[in-house]
């Protein structure tokens, strides 16, 4: 793919590494690349980080034809830089966009345009520990239409900054609330997708839920919401019995997590036993009622395993392995950051290095 590179005159100066906050500060440049029918994709740059001039009938503002994405550059102590899993941020992205009739960007495509923007600020990837650079992939609608129809022209883009924790309690319990009144998504809806939309409609269930002390959302099903889907930021798992049970893919209304996927293979290669299912949230009071339910845990990209403390149903609050984080939910974080950053050996292929 040609790249052009559009360097800028003035740098930023860069931010506190040991203050980053998340998605506070963003670097110099961008990666833009447009699509229309007549010339497919083309115009891939790397271009001073800026504003995006858009006409008011931009459909993308009227209709909400979105896709992102969202990963992550790690730098290691031997100061080299790399990816984890990108093609897997690939491949999804093509998922969400054929299901939001967009077009797809290549994978070979998607991971180089990635890694050429990293690569041409590879200073801005962040050396203290526990930080990161986060990239953010994402393609809209640029066509000036008023009508719903699968518009003529989209930009992709690819935006990155280093980051911290992404929750202020780093790897300690977060608190769930889980949501009974608003539902995310249903089957045959975009719940598989990761576009705006979902999130839009999340934010009601995620203001319920501060306003109760809860740090994020717990959502239950769409129809009978009865069984637990996944949480407004993370994919979501419970030990059971020994067991690692979480919520099976197949209802089309979760998220495809790519931490998911990996913390399953992970669990797998070390005979831990996994389950993936519908599990009711009655099932989760049950097992925790028995003594049974030992850990719960999230796994996103940002936050890479959130152990839950709390989660909170009705009136029940169910107090996780003593507001602990558990030894599975430890043994998955150890292992992924130790992989991502380079500390321990990386025995599945999953790492890209930035050359």
């Amino acid at each position: 793919m040609d790249i052009r590179f559009e360097k800028r005159e003035h740098l930023q100066e860069k931010p506190d590494q040991k203050n980053l906050g998340f998605g506070k500060h963003f670097t110099d440049y961008m990666f833009v690349m447009d699509w229309d029918k007549e010339q497919g994709w083309h115009d891939a740059a790397i271009v001073p980080y800026g504003g995006i001039p858009m006409d008011p009938a931009t459909m993308v503002l009227h209709y909400a034809q979105e896709t992102f994405e969202g990963m992550k550059a790690y730098r290691t102590a031997e100061g080299k830089i790399q990816l984890f899993r990108p093609e897997m941020n690939a491949r999804r992205m093509i998922k969400s966009n054929e299901r939001l009739c967009m077009p797809g960007v290549p994978e070979e495509m998607f991971v180089e345009a990635v890694k050429a923007l990293v690569k041409a600020q590879e200073d801005w990837v962040p050396s203290e520990p526990g930080t990161s650079l986060y990239i953010r992939p994402f393609m809209f609608a640029t066509e000036a239409s008023l009508g719903v129809h699968m518009a003529k022209s989209y930009k992709f883009v690819i935006i990155t900054t280093p980051v911290g924790a992404y929750y202020a309690e780093g790897i300690n319990p977060v608190k769930i609330l889980v949501e009974d009144e608003y539902v995310r998504a249903v089957k045959g809806g975009t719940g598989f997708t990761k576009c705006g939309g979902n999130y839009a409609s999340s934010i009601a269930g995620q203001v319920k839920a501060e306003k109760m002390g809860c740090t994020q959302v717990l959502w239950l099903d769409g129809v009978e919401q009865k069984y637990i889907e996944e949480v407004g930021a993370m994919n979501i798992a419970f030990v059971i019995d020994g067991e690692v049970v979480t919520p099976s893919l197949e209802t089309g209304s979760i998220l495809s997590g790519i931490t998911r996927k990996s913390a399953l293979e992970l669990c797998r290669s070390k005979g831990i036993p996994v389950s993936e299912r519908r599990i009711t949230i009655q099932e989760i009071a049950d097992a925790y009622d028995a003594g049974k339910l030992s850990e719960v845990f999230g796994t996103g990209t940002a936050a890479v395993i959130s152990p839950v403390g709390h989660l909170k149903w009705g009136d029940k609050v169910m107090t996780i392995n003593n507001n602990k984080i558990g030894p599975v939910s430890q043994m998955i974080y150890d292992t992924l950051t130790g992989i991502q950053w380079g500390k321990i050996p990386d025995e599945f292929g999953w790492i890209v290095p930035i050359d």
